[in-house]
Order: structure tokens, then C-alpha cells, then sequence
């Protein structure tokens, strides 16, 4: 049985909040070892053996936030410089702590909760005057500096380990046209379509004439830019504005990457217009990362500091929302293995171009928030807590019930 091992001063108040999450981390990681050197001790947790991790903390607040706000509190701290990895990479660290599941541990110790459930009421009271989120004006020069030539900012799709992060994305763009059986000549619309990665990649290849919408102009600009350089003007149109604003009735529609940002509210008004603007004979795909419990848990730091109102939708609701709108469900993948080599090519480009932000735009909190960010979403693919669903569905099932998957 592994043992939390100590050396330094006298516990204070501080220190007993840093002893109680070490203590949590100690039962947790059966499979590695983590030292944590403090200002006035040091403490190793973990299984036996040298540490693969080594964590240095300034932040003297540090166990308190943690415990009282899990995933925030850890990435606030490192945000502000609070803590530093002086062995081991970042990615790899979250990825442990999210695999060793703390929050399970927890749960199970009655006295643990009461302690925590303690602590967090001083942390509201504490915390009370600065919950005020940040604003940062983050524009495309930051996803350029992680993302492919596309652009594309959704789970890729690994065909050989080989695979570049452009490939990838391809690899993800065709998997869709091939669900959604496009033809030269159809009229394919995507809503959320990003900076137009996939309606470029079927217009390209499969002679589509494509529409995109997204609310961002900065990605509407560059899509339309991006299709001019390719001579793909005539096939390829991109419009400002959400799903409510698009218009007209298209042979196949798909959405990537858009439906967990929508309230559960909207769910109904969203797949009212899919049915509306997808023609009788039409197909449509669903692209979206959920939850693979029955409980919808976003990530608290991505909601306050990258997606607010994001959410984690279960698949039930989706196909529920079909449902609905009798539109019959075809195929049903979930490719969230895809998404680990996905993300792993993302924050290893960012980690090797950040020094390329302009600092006077994006400062370190701004970086270390970044850095955080893409260590979470490797996490998430560690320990597997989410599914990448692509779900596949029509109007018209007798005909276009396929004999075979693609």
C-alpha cells in the first residue's frame, strides 16, 4: 500500500487542505508516483519508485481550490503560474489524475465530502467578488498555429498511425461524404461549418454544390477566401448567421461539431429546421461530442474560460430530437478513439508555435491557458468520458436504408 510521505513544518490551515488532496491522490494513483514540492515540504504520493511526475507549487491556495473546484481550480492556479510541471509533460499529468478517476474516490469517503462540502462554502463566501470570466478576443492567428491547412477543429479520423493531423481531418471530411452518399450536382448545406473545411472537401471531390453557415465572420471570411484560392467560388457559398437564418431545401445536410453548443432548449427549434430545409428524399449527419452516461458533466474550466453554454449532450436526446421530426435514424458510430491522435497533434503544435503569439495581444495567462486547454482535451481521450457520435438519418427510410456501413 503506497503511503503520502512528508518532509517540512508544522500543518496550517493551508497545508491541511494540500494534505487532504494529496491524501485523495495518494489512494488514486495506483500506477504512478507524483512528487509535489511545496515552498516548505515535499510530498511524494503514489505507488512506490522514483516519481514520473514532479509538480512544484507557489500557489498557497492551492489544495483548497483544487478540492473545492476540481478541474477549474486546478487549471485558474496553473493559468496564473500557481503550479509547474519540473518533470513529466502537462498532457500527460491531466491525463493520469482523469484517468485515476479523484472524483470516484471522493464520493465514497462520507467524511471526505463533509470536509470538502466545508471548504467549499468558505470558497463561495472567499470567492464571492471574483467570478468575473475573462474576456480574450481570440482570433484565427491562434487556431492556425495548432490546426491543419482545412482548419478542421473537430475529431479527425485515424486510418494508420501514420496519418498526418491534415490527413486526419481529411480522412474525417470523406467519412462523411460517403455517409451522407453525395453525388456531383447535389446541393449539400452544413450548419456550423467552421472555417469550411468539409463543404470545401465535397465540393472538391465529390462536385457538390455546397452552402456553409457560422456565426463567426472571421471563419466565414476565411472559408470564402480559402475557396477562392481554389477556384471553388461557383460551388462554394458561406453566409453569417445560426441555424435559424439559413434558408432553402437541400439534398443532404450535415453538422459537425455544432450541436453541443446548443441549449438543451434549442434542440427542438434546431431539428425543426433540419426537417424543414432537408428534402424528401434527403440525408442528413450529426456530428457531435457527448457524454456516454446518463448525467450531462461539461468540463467546468472549458464553460468559463473557452465554451460557455457548451454542454455535453447524452446521444438519447439526439435521436430523440429526430424522433421528433420523423426523421429515421440510419447509423449510429461513436469515434471518440479518433479524437486522442486527434488532440495529440494539437497540443503538440501548439506547445512548438505559442511563441509565435503576438504578446502584446495574447498574454502568459492567455498561453497557459491554451496549454491547459489542450492537456484537458487529451485527458478526456485518456480516460475515454466521452463519445464522438456521428449519427446518420433521413426522411425517407425505406429507400435509403443502406444494405452495408461505410
Amino acid at each position: 500500500m503506497s503511503t503520502v510521505t512528508a518532509v517540512g513544518t508544522a500543518p496550517t490551515t493551508r497545508s491541511s487542505a494540500n494534505d487532504t488532496l494529496f491524501g485523495v491522490l495518494d489512494a488514486a494513483l495506483t500506477d504512478t508516483r507524483v512528487r509535489f514540492i511545496l515552498p516548505d515540504r515535499t510530498c511524494d504520493v503514489g505507488r512506490a519508485g522514483d516519481p514520473e511526475f514532479v509538480v512544484r507549487i507557489t500557489d498557497p491556495e492551492f489544495g483548497r481550490r483544487v478540492l473545492t473546484s476540481g478541474n477549474l481550480g486546478l487549471g485558474e492556479t496553473y493559468m496564473e503560474g500557481g503550479w509547474t510541471m519540473e518533470r513529466g509533460t502537462l498532457d500527460r499529468f491531466i491525463a493520469t489524475l482523469a484517468v485515476a478517476d479523484v472524483d470516484r474516490l471522493i464520493r465514497r469517503d462520507p467524511r471526505l465530502i463533509a470536509r470538502i462540502a466545508a471548504m467549499r462554502i468558505s470558497h463561495a463566501l472567499l470567492d464571492s467578488t471574483k467570478k468575473v470570466r475573462p474576456h480574450y478576443d481570440v482570433g484565427a492567428d491562434v487556431y492556425e498555429l495548432f490546426l491543419d491547412e482545412t482548419m478542421g477543429y473537430s475529431c479527425g479520423y485515424q486510418k494508420s498511425p501514420d496519418d498526418s493531423l491534415q490527413t486526419l481531418q481529411e480522412n474525417k471530411y470523406d467519412r462523411v461524404c460517403q455517409k451522407l452518399r453525395l453525388r456531383a450536382g447535389e446541393r449539400l448545406l452544413d450548419v456550423g461549418c467552421g472555417w469550411g473545411g468539409l463543404i470545401i472537401h465535397a465540393a472538391q471531390h465529390y462536385g457538390v454544390i455546397a452552402h456553409g453557415i457560422s456565426p463567426a465572420p472571421n471563419q466565414v471570411e476565411k472559408a470564402r477566401a480559402r475557396a477562392k484560392a481554389l477556384g471553388l467560388e461557383d460551388r462554394v457559398t458561406v453566409q453569417v448567421g445560426d441555424f435559424r437564418e439559413a434558408t432553402g431545401v437541400y439534398d443532404k445536410i450535415s453538422s459537425v461539431g455544432m450541436f453541443e453548443h446548443l441549449y438543451p432548449r434549442e434542440h427542438a427549434a434546431f431539428f425543426a429546421r433540419i426537417n424543414a430545409m432537408l428534402a424528401d428524399d434527403g440525408i442528413g449527419l450529426l456530428h457531435f461530442m457527448g457524454c456516454t452516461t446518463d448525467k450531462n458533466d461539461p468540463d467546468p474550466f472549458i464553460q468559463r474560460y473557452i465554451y460557455p453554454g457548451s454542454t455535453h449532450p447524452q446521444l438519447s436526446l439526439a435521436v430523440k430530437g429526430l424522433e421528433k421530426q420523423k426523421l429515421a435514424v440510419l447509423d449510429v458510430e461513436n469515434i471518440a478513439r479518433h479524437y486522442y491522435p486527434t488532440a495529440q497533434y494539437w497540443n503538440d503544435r501548439f506547445h512548438a508555435n505559442k511563441h509565435l503569439l503576438d504578446p502584446a495581444k495574447y498574454d502568459a495567462r492567455f498561453v497557459r491557458m491554451f496549454e491547459y486547454l489542450m492537456a484537458v482535451y487529451i485527458a478526456g481521450c485518456a480516460a475515454l468520458v466521452s463519445g464522438v457520435f456521428q449519427v446518420l438519418f433521413t426522411k425517407n427510410f425505406r429507400t435509403n436504408l443502406p444494405w452495408h456501413r461505410v
